[in-house]
């Protein structure tokens, strides 16, 4: 994928109705303090269009970010480390839920997980939760730069056994410092989301 143009298109809070998009769509998960800002900042080839913070739990909303006119990147609330309300959280969880079942135009679901840890309670639920509303996660093992070399597959092998990833189950590897990992995320997109062939054609 060849970044020309992106913007934030859409927000959605608690309250809003959710867009009809017309438009493929790929969406991301994961815990408040996992680097979902860094990397879809990364992927879109923008330092700071998604906000990153120090203070886990920034994204509240469904941000919708439009890329080349032809996609959406859809950033779903952090779980987890936010400092917010149980009832906060659960009315979180409803809009999650309501994007999941709802959306004509989602093609895959990306769960990120910080690869130099287990996977936690909430990222096993997060997990089991996007398989019962239809969807097998595709997994992005974030902050890889944060590991040595020899530490990865160790690591990678850990969170398959501890998410109980199906054999057919796909594990990216991904460092927001270095880009490792951007391309092959990138190609499954285009693949899933059918852009590859029409970037061909």
């Amino acid at each position: 994928m060849v970044i020309k143009n992106v913007s934030l298109d859409i927000v959605c809070g608690i309250t809003s109705k959710l867009p009809d998009t017309n438009r493929p769509e790929v969406a991301f998960a994961g815990k408040s303090n996992v680097g979902k800002s860094s990397l879809i900042n990364g992927l879109m080839n923008r330092k700071s269009l998604a906000r990153t913070s120090a203070q886990p739990g920034k994204t509240q909303t469904i941000n919708f970010y439009n890329i080349n006119e032809a996609m959406y990147l859809v950033d779903l609330p952090g779980y987890g480390y936010a400092k917010v309300s149980q009832s906060e959280k659960e009315k979180w969880g409803k809009m999650i839920e309501r994007y999941l079942h709802t959306s004509k135009n989602l093609k895959a679901v990306f769960l990120l997980i910080d690869i130099r840890h287990d996977p936690s309670a909430n990222d096993k639920m997060m997990y089991d939760w996007i398989l019962n509303n239809g969807y097998e996660p595709i997994i992005i093992a974030t902050k890889l730069d944060k590991l040595k070399r020899s530490q990865i597959q160790k690591n990678i092998k850990a969170i398959k056994e501890g998410l109980k990833l199906s054999k057919d189950g796909i594990i990216i590897p991904f460092s927001a410092e270095t880009k490792q990992g951007r391309d092959e995320i990138w190609a499954l997109i285009d693949e899933l989301t059918g852009l590859a062939a029409t970037e061909e054609a």
